[in-house]
């Protein structure tokens, strides 16, 4: 699987640490930054990581920053992007399960490197379900019009 994966300064060490990890497991990692301690604004790391979904150049995303929420507020701006904050394996397999979550957004200070790898197997072994959910999912990518 090619994963991209994304960070601001305070979640670049654990995306690096993911990115070797992954890349160990077989899978291609595309990583878009940033490399270093340097202050980043995030927002652009989560629209580079949406970007690259968008255009097929990866079929899922990690995101990370200090908490995992402005990058994913960030991420979730392009609609492509179904990016869920997730701090344990249970709501990364919900998220794919039920939201078909294409990226995921981590808080490097607030998870250790082995929970976030814990997540990130969660949310690339587990499918969507579809079902009832696609109707859902599908109304997260249009825009929305005199419905109930």
């Amino acid at each position: 699987m090619r994963i991209a994966l994304s960070a601001d300064h305070a979640g670049y060490p654990l995306k690096d640490e993911l990115a070797r990890w992954l890349a160990e497991s077989g899978h291609e990692t595309i990583d878009l930054g940033t490399h270093s301690g340097d202050s980043v604004d995030y927002p652009r790391f989560g629209l580079a990581l949406a970007e690259a979904l968008a255009a097929g150049r990866a079929e899922r995303g990690i995101a990370v920053c200090g908490s995992g929420i402005g990058i994913s507020i960030a991420a979730n701006r392009h609609p492509a992007c179904r990016c869920a904050r997730v701090d344990d394996p249970l709501s990364a397999t919900l998220a794919r399960q039920h939201n078909d979550a294409n990226a995921i957004a981590l808080g490097a200070r607030l998870i250790g490197s082995d929970m976030a790898k814990a997540i990130v197997l969660a949310f690339l072994d587990t499918g969507f379900e579809g079902g009832r959910h696609r109707r859902r999912v599908d109304l997260l990518s249009h825009q929305l019009q005199d419905s109930d």
